[in-house]
């Protein structure tokens, strides 16, 4: 098969690398200006709050051995060629999942990039109502949901028996 990366959903990889800029980027800033622990209060429901994630999403297996850094950057690893495989076999215009894949990917090279450097996930967004707060997270984190949500509305809003390479 002779094409060009242009001609694929590769060309929608700029996302990847933006998602990517922005999560390594707002993560070295908070690491710069905050301590470990350090809250600081964003608007009425947001804080900025510097935190250390040994596990997955929200911390999911952080209190176990350290063989989950391993884990999950391998599962990064395969997510981020899998969805690359992916892009280069659709079309340049199934825009909504070549964006989506390109989301997941920017969003799982960030956490990665962590844990390779860091050994854990810098989170610091922290969400919250009243006194309930969710689980601190971070851009790639927020790219990876974004990109997932995507993909779940394509398979709404796709047309019965079209798959996304044929979708334009």
């Amino acid at each position: 098969m002779n094409r060009t990366i242009m001609s694929t959903g590769l060309r929608w990889l700029w996302l990847a690398l933006v998602v990517l800029a922005l999560d390594l980027g707002s993560k070295q800033w908070v690491m710069t200006h905050f301590w470990l622990g350090e809250s600081v209060p964003v608007i009425p429901f947001i804080n900025f709050t510097y935190a250390h994630n040994p596990g997955a999403a929200f911390s999911f297996l952080a209190d176990i051995g350290g063989w989950q850094r391993w884990a999950f950057s391998a599962i990064a690893v395969v997510i981020a060629v899998v969805l690359l495989v992916m892009m280069y076999r659709s079309d340049k215009r199934a825009r909504l999942s070549n964006a989506a894949y390109a989301m997941i990917i920017g969003g799982a090279l960030g956490n990665l990039f962590d844990r390779m450097v860091h050994g854990v996930v810098i989170d610091f967004i922290d969400f919250y109502v009243g006194n309930w707060h969710w689980p601190t997270f971070n851009v790639a984190d927020v790219g990876i949901c974004i990109g997932a949500v995507l993909i779940v509305l394509e398979g709404f809003c796709r047309p019965a028996g079209k798959t996304a390479s044929q979708k334009g």
